[in-house]
């Protein structure tokens, strides 16, 4: 499931401090983009009032979820308002079991070898490589050897479009984008920009 959101542009809007009234704007913008994967991380103003106008207001070939995601409860929250995605900044197993218990895709953030296969055993659709400033790309392609070769890859932190490259050589195989993409107080324009910046930045890999 989450590969089929991931094959046009593997890149996941981390919209940390969204407020519900700017949500619509932001999504259509991201979406506009190509954007299909967006996370409104739980310590934002009323996260779970945001993740239902995006769940309601996106197309359904968009999939809208919630980051830091702390407590298994969180994610029966997160399911009741739309949301289909999970995703964290820590491994906790309980949370993972909870989100596939419930059919949600669920990308937990691990930052060791040993984390990354506890979280692919539990069930994790993805692995969220956190923080990516301190797992630079040769750590990356050293963990590459070893994980199973499915298993999909997503450096998190600090991630712009011109850093990409080193990543994807190494075997990452999208991104989590934060402050590069958005900030509570960027205009919609400028995250549109930002948005579309990414995007090419994508495709030109890809053809590379």
């Amino acid at each position: 499931m989450l590969r089929d959101y991931l094959t046009d542009l593997p890149l996941i809007a981390i919209l940390r401090g969204l407020k519900p009234e700017n949500a619509e704007a932001v999504g259509n913008v991201l979406v506009d983009a190509g954007f299909r994967l967006i996370e409104v991380p739980l310590n934002s103003p009323d996260p779970f009032h945001s993740i239902a106008i995006l769940a309601k207001a996106m197309p359904p070939n968009v999939l809208i979820g919630a980051g830091t995601v702390l407590d298994p409860n969180d994610v029966n929250g997160v399911r009741d308002v739309g949301g289909k995605l999970i995703v964290m900044p820590h491994a906790d197993l309980d949370v993972i079991r909870r989100a596939k218990e419930l059919s949600l895709v669920c990308t937990p953030g691990v930052a060791t070898p040993t984390e990354a296969f506890a979280a692919l055993k539990a069930g994790a659709d993805a692995i969220k490589i956190f923080p990516a400033e301190a797992t630079p790309p040769q750590i990356v392609k050293a963990w590459r050897a070893v994980l199973p070769q499915d298993a999909i890859v997503l450096p998190v932190g600090g991630i712009r479009p011109d850093t990409m490259k080193a990543y994807v050589e190494a075997g990452a195989n999208g991104f989590g984008l934060g402050s590069a993409l958005f900030t509570p107080s960027m205009p919609v324009e400028e995250i549109g920009r930002n948005a579309r910046a990414f995007a090419t930045a994508w495709q030109a890999l890809r053809k590379g």
